[in-house]
């Protein structure tokens, strides 16, 4: 199993290389996917959300829990937000970047029929980490994507997790852990590898993600992962990403009926 952290750059479509590195090691990481004014237009476009959901109170959003907290100055913030591109129209637009459509070839023999899942699963997802004291989101505990589908009531569905990072991060900013190769897992250990989100040791096997805001990540849902707190305190530990999920298979939209799952009250750990 490769260990060797490299950073690709995307182009119109994907080369064998990169085809290769991501199905040894179930990752992969593209720079400067994204200019700086683009990351500025997005965390600007949250912030309006942000303040629209505080005003209406909004809990939930398509059944997913939305998760609040507190930044520095005490002001309550969205602190994970979900389906985020259906509430304003500069990520709605985003979300149709045709560099997309490049990453469904990631998928394999599942490639045909994969879409990026706008209005699927959470939809689009920010979420905004900072450590301090009132903070109710510092860090992520071990956990695989395709637990979601157990909870569907059906067998682990090949999906991937894009990541787009609007925040730089160093080793001592915590962030995201993966095990490469553990996506070829047993789904015993799928399931039982970890103990979900309540663990969130390091692994002697894991590899840390260290982007610039504006880099590309894209995981397997099946890989082991999670979000480590940073050792840094205050304003520096401050870090946004958005997750958007490729999917194939059956179209299942959310809507404002649909039922929060079991899985999803398990966001109540995460500190």
């Amino acid at each position: 199993m490769s260990t060797n952290y490299t950073k690709f750059t995307l182009g119109e479509t994907l080369t064998r290389e990169q085809l290769s590195f991501f199905n040894e090691n179930g990752y992969i990481h593209f720079k400067d996917f994204i200019k700086p004014e683009t990351v500025d237009l997005i965390i600007k476009a949250s912030k309006e959300v942000e303040k629209k959901w505080i005003e209406n109170g909004v809990e939930k959003v398509n059944g997913v829990p939305i998760k609040y907290g507190y930044d520095l100055n005490g002001d309550r913030i969205v602190q994970r937000f979900a389906f985020l591109s259906q509430h304003h129209p500069v990520l709605n637009e985003f979300a149709k970047d045709p560099r997309f459509n490049a990453l469904f070839a990631l998928l394999g023999d599942s490639a045909a029929g994969a879409r990026l899942g706008e209005n699927e699963k959470d939809g689009m997802v920010l979420n905004h980490y900072i450590n301090n004291a009132n903070s109710k989101f510092t860090k992520m505990g071990w956990h695989t994507d395709g637990l979601r589908d157990i909870f569907y009531g059906k067998k682990v569905m090949p999906m991937l997790n894009v990541g787009i990072h609007l925040s730089d991060a160093k080793e001592a900013n915590g962030g995201l852990k993966i095990i490469p190769g553990s996506h070829r897992q047993s789904l015993y250990n799928l399931l039982f590898r970890k103990k979900y989100f309540l663990d969130n040791n390091p692994d002697p096997n894991e590899v840390g993600i260290s982007p610039k805001a504006g880099d590309l990540t894209i995981h397997d849902g099946r890989l082991w992962h999670r979000v480590a707190q940073s050792s840094i305190v205050g304003e520096e530990s401050r870090r946004r990403v958005i997750y958007i999920p490729i999917i194939n298979g059956k179209y299942e939209p959310k809507d404002e009926n649909s039922k929060t799952l079991i899985y999803q009250r398990f966001a109540g750990l995460v500190k």
